[in-house]
């Protein structure tokens, strides 16, 4: 296998998990981390002696002969750190979200199409195996119908000091959304508080109408006694939920359901046929999603393939916060969501797991 020279750029609170991760992957040669805090670059470079440099300054990786970086700084920085990064040849790896505003995330995909460079956005879950269990139950009909889809991603802290809840925690649930359901919510609306500082939520009940008139609903808070993150799936057939707290059963699907027998000319008459079955814990062959994730990277610049959460997936993330933030600030209206997601034979993303099963090619189309 091709050795890649990567450089990770921030080690701050997720950097580290990225840099563990590189220098571990087979064909991944990590050369150097930057990051303004040189405490940090000390303690990286204790636990891992093999790294050849460090530096405060990120543009001096530009002269190591790198293939590759992975950016996990502050999201305000993302779009002046990728845009140098790939002005100067680097495929990119940034975490979520992708920029802070949709017309920043089009500039950088403009400009990896024009320089023919990766670009790639860490929306982890996406590259979790429960998560994609949960994909395929839902393709294969096994749930029937979808009714509504309802996350919490809820914990105490961490406190952002200039973003506030949504764009935070918000994009971990909505790229699971979208991928889940392989379309873009049509309508949003929320509504959020500040809690402890008056210019920045912390808590948000966000709401999302997706076609064929599925309902999600998604609350997110740094300010909740206990950590949660949970999924609940309600099907025509079955349920399911997806706790990524749980260290072994994440999945649990319920063969539960409720239909209503008869029409009726009053209430007394109305029946419903409650139907109670097993709860099935389904085996799942868990790898780190982070490691699933790099991996996809490092293989999508080799193969020159479309990375599964590239560009034009974080800017559909991007789109939605915005209307969603648009939706809180209206006293929560309903917002139409700007972009499309299309299924069709110009796609030619990468699945690292062949997660979507007869529709796996997806091309955006901005409108």
């Amino acid at each position: 296998m091709e050795a890649l020279n990567v450089a990770a750029i921030g080690c701050g609170y997720w950097g580290p998990n990225l840099v563990r991760n590189l220098v571990e992957i087979p064909g991944s040669n990590l050369r150097a981390v930057a990051d303004l805090d040189p405490a940090r670059l000390a303690a990286i470079t204790t636990r891992y002696p093999q790294i050849e440099a460090t530096t405060t300054d990120y543009r001096e990786l530009f002269d190591l002969g790198l293939d590759a970086v992975t950016i996990s700084t502050p999201p305000e920085t993302h779009f002046e750190i990728a845009k140098d990064c790939i002005e100067n040849g680097l495929h990119v790896l940034v975490e979520k979200p992708l920029t802070t505003n949709s017309d920043d995330a089009r500039a950088l995909i403009e400009l990896a199409d024009r320089h023919d460079r990766i670009l790639m956005v860490g929306h982890t879950f996406v590259y979790n195996p429960a998560v994609r269990e949960l994909k395929r139950l839902m393709a294969s009909g096994a749930l029937g119908e979808i009714r509504y889809i309802d996350a919490v991603r809820v914990g105490l802290g961490l406190f952002h000091p200039t973003l506030n809840v949504v764009w935070d925690l918000a994009p971990h649930d909505i790229s699971i959304l979208i991928y889940l359901l392989d379309a873009l919510p049509t309508h949003v609306a929320g509504q959020s508080v500040a809690s402890l500082r008056p210019d920045v939520d912390d808590v948000a009940y966000l709401t999302m109408m997706f076609p064929e008139k599925i309902l999600s609903h998604v609350r997110v808070s740094w300010l909740d006694p206990s950590k949660t993150r949970r999924i609940t799936v309600v099907g025509s057939e079955k349920m399911v939920i997806y706790d990524d707290v749980e260290p072994n059963e994440k999945l649990k699907i319920y063969d539960k359901g409720v239909e209503a027998l008869q029409s009726a000319e009053t209430f007394g008459e109305f029946q419903f046929n409650y139907r109670y079955g097993d709860i099935v814990s389904p085996f799942i062959d868990f790898k780190e999603p982070l490691r699933v994730q790099a991996e996809h990277f490092l293989d999508c610049i080799r193969e020159g393939k479309q990375p599964l959460t590239d560009g034009r997936n974080g800017l559909l993330v991007v789109n939605v916060i915005e209307a969603l933030q648009e939706a809180i600030s209206s006293t929560g209206d309903q917002v139409p969501v700007t972009g499309e997601l299309q299924i069709g034979l110009n796609g030619h993303h990468s699945d690292p797991a062949d997660a979507r099963p007869a529709r796996d090619l997806i091309q955006l189309t901005q409108s």
